[in-house]
């Protein structure tokens, strides 16, 4: 019987799930995510499924880990020092595709070089400049390397990249190999993030096999990949761009695995966003232009995912506006008020009454502040260290933090810089008032609620006149605000053109008269055609209210809280590789591979070059991710134009593809 881990760092918790045989889910367990070494809260999260289901850690046969550590870094500017060697463009690309702020101030330089449309060298690879530049390069991780055409013709990349390990015995990224289409900025672009994130995840992968090793598991280790395929730890090193949106995808693919269903919307809440995809066909819809992370459109095929920042720990806004007034939530995530009354509840609880026994509200009402050991303090402002300082390592109302407005600035970017945790009203305090979870301090939530429900709206009235009146505001709020991010997603993913962007058409008076089933000399109805399959911890409290309004079919499966851990280890092993033929002159036939163009006299032969040297590449890949039983599957995309009344050869595209279980798990499953 195969023991199969799965493990998920998320924003909030770090997930594990031990299934049996594919088939069985045996465990589940959660730690705290521990951001300055995310391996401890693996470590902790392993540990615990382990104990939890009595199995030694030699039972297990296959570990596979989900992160989003390659997404957070690139949403929040994190990464190593990186220089970009761009062949055969010109330096204004820089600023007009985005390439400058991806920079960031690190190194680069163009140098004269790159190929044509049809790979033929446009200008002599400029070695000697190369050379001397590389003797002024410093303080840099790694590489990232693009040539013009390069998808064309590689040799330029392949020939800038062996120079620069040679000198300098950094890794570099070649563009040509994180993607085979066309459009060279865009690529640089990709393989200048490509080489930013290679140390970060080196370490994070290096240091969960050592914890791994540490608690005795020995079996290979596998990442999901932003597609929801699996690849191995070696191959996630080389190319981490492959691994953002890794959690979301492996939602996804543990959507698929607990409900069986072949197309659902698939939202998934955590503490600090909802993640909402479309599950085709059993397999997660993909974005077609390249995953896109922050402001970043890369060239990495990962899920066509819509993110928003609505969690069980969005905060909570008055809106000040309006008769009735009312609230908004996110995109920022708190800690919740009854987080930390359970864990200091003396001070918190006696803030509150403090500030329960004032006349008049106070701004900071119900908020609190505390430091996060553990991070790296380096390059912090006089104001910003005394800040830090004042905060210590206990907690503290903000109210007793924030002496000027210029602190309030400096709070803002420490908490940016994840040094420092705010805590105040959230939809968790919300379901902790009204007895839907009991995790924490419900007192504390009670009192935080009451504190924000004494505010006034425009008519002078107060927000609510009990707590549970404010809780069910909050929670009808995270409803809605679901509700329009679920109709978003549907709408932009409809094959029929309605004539409005998505968001106006989830906002729309008519859809929602529709939902409501409006009867009048008009009759409206609306809804999802579609299932919603619901995930994450919390969505057993939210989601049923969501499935009402949308007068769809709301699917929570057993397991929901755990999704991604489950889609992180019962994903196939998948690689497509992708080459093109191209007809430079009449009767000439061009591949185009890594060793260099081939000329034929006949489509055909062409063709079935290419296609044997992609299938060739595309099986290694798989095989040395640990795939056996790999099936391949290939398509050919063929141009054709009409000249003069005779068909003729423009271009063609062929990908293949090589999918199989890892080899580890199939094999100890038959056993």
């Amino acid at each position: 019987m195969a023991l199969l881990l799965g493990v998920d760092t998320g924003g909030t918790y770090t997930d594990a799930v031990l299934v049996r045989n594919e088939r069985d889910v045996v465990a589940s367990a959660k730690s705290l995510t521990t951001r300055h070494d995310l391996a401890l809260g693996i470590g902790a999260a392993v540990r615990a499924v382990l104990d939890q289901a009595s199995v030694e850690p030699d039972a297990i046969a296959m570990a596979s880990l989900s992160t989003t550590l390659a997404t957070n870094a690139l949403v929040e500017g994190q990464g190593g020092r990186v220089a970009l060697v761009y062949i055969g463009f010109e330096a204004r690309d820089l600023d007009t595709h985005g390439l400058a702020d991806a920079l960031r101030g690190d190194p680069f330089i163009v140098l004269k070089g790159g190929h044509s449309h049809a790979g033929t060298e446009v200008a002599a690879l400029d070695i000697e400049r190369l050379e001397a530049w590389l003797e002024t390069v410093s303080g840099v991780s790694g590489f990232a390397v693009a040539s013009q055409f390069a998808t064309r013709n590689p040799a330029h990349e392949n020939r800038a990249a062996d120079i620069i390990m040679t000198r300098t015995g950094r890794p570099v990224s070649c563009s040509h190999h994180l993607s085979a289409r066309l459009n060279g900025p865009k690529r640089a672009l990709t393989a200048v993030l490509n080489a930013r994130l290679i140390g970060m995840t080196h370490r994070l992968i290096g240091r969960a096999e050592d914890v791994l090793t540490e608690i005795g598991i020995h079996a290979p280790l596998m990442v999901v990949r932003g597609d929801g395929a699996l690849m191995s730890a070696a191959q996630a090193k080389a190319r981490p761009i492959e691994t953002i949106l890794s959690g979301p995808a492996a939602s996804i693919v543990g959507a698929r695995w607990l409900t069986g269903s072949d197309i659902a919307i698939v939202s998934d809440i955590g503490g600090t966003t909802t993640d909402i995809a479309v599950l085709r066909d059993g397999k997660p819809a993909i974005d077609p232009n390249g995953a896109q992370v922050g402001p970043y459109r890369t060239m990495v095929e990962a899920v066509a995912m819509r993110t928003h920042g609505l969690g069980g720990d969005s905060e909570v806004h008055v809106i000040p506006d309006g008769l009735d007034g009312g609230v908004t939530l996110g995109p920022r995530r708190l800690l919740p008020v009854s987080l930390v009354g359970h864990e200091a509840p003396d001070l918190v609880h006696a803030a509150l009454d403090t500030q329960l026994r004032s006349a008049v509200p106070g701004e900071h009402d119900g908020r609190f502040v505390r430091a996060v050991p553990g991070i790296d303090a380096g390059g912090l402002t006089e104001r910003e260290q005394t800040l830090l300082q004042r905060i210590g390592d206990t907690i503290h109302p903000l109210s007793a933090i924030l002496r000027t407005r210029l602190d309030g600035q400096a709070l803002q970017r420490l908490v940016a810089r994840g040094l420092v945790q705010v805590a105040g009203l959230t939809p968790s305090d919300a379901s902790h008032a009204l007895g839907v979870l009991r995790a924490w301090d419900r007192a504390a939530a009670e009192k935080a609620l009451i504190l924000m429900g004494r505010r006034r709206t425009g008519a002078g009235e107060v927000l609510a006149r009990d707590p549970a009146a404010m809780a069910r505001m909050i929670i009808d709020r995270l409803t809605e605000q679901t509700v329009l991010a679920v109709l978003e997603t549907a709408f932009a993913e409809e094959d029929q053109g309605f004539g409005l962007p998505p968001a106006e058409l989830a906002r729309h008076v008519l859809m929602h008269r529709g939902l409501a089933g409006h009867r009048g000399l008009v009759s409206i109805q609306s809804g999802l055609a579609v299932d919603v399959i619901g995930l994450g911890a919390s969505a057993a409290s939210y989601y049923p209210a969501v499935g009402q309004r949308l007068n769809t079919r709301m699917i929570l499966p057993e397991h929901a809280g755990v999704a991604n851990a489950i889609g992180a280890v019962v994903g196939q092993v998948s690689f497509r590789k992708s080459g093109t033929v191209t007809a430079p002159s009449e009767g000439k036939y061009r591949v185009h591979l890594e060793s260099g163009p081939e000329d034929f006299g006949d489509p055909d032969l062409a063709m079935d070059r290419l296609e044997a040297v992609l299938r060739q590449e595309a099986e290694a890949e798989a095989r040395a991710a640990g795939a056996a039983d790999i099936l391949m599957k290939t398509a050919r995309e063929v141009r054709r134009a009409e000249i003069e009344g005779r068909p003729v050869f423009i271009e063609a595209v062929l990908t293949v593809e090589a999918n199989g279980r890892p080899r580890v798990a199939t094999e100890a499953g038959a056993t």
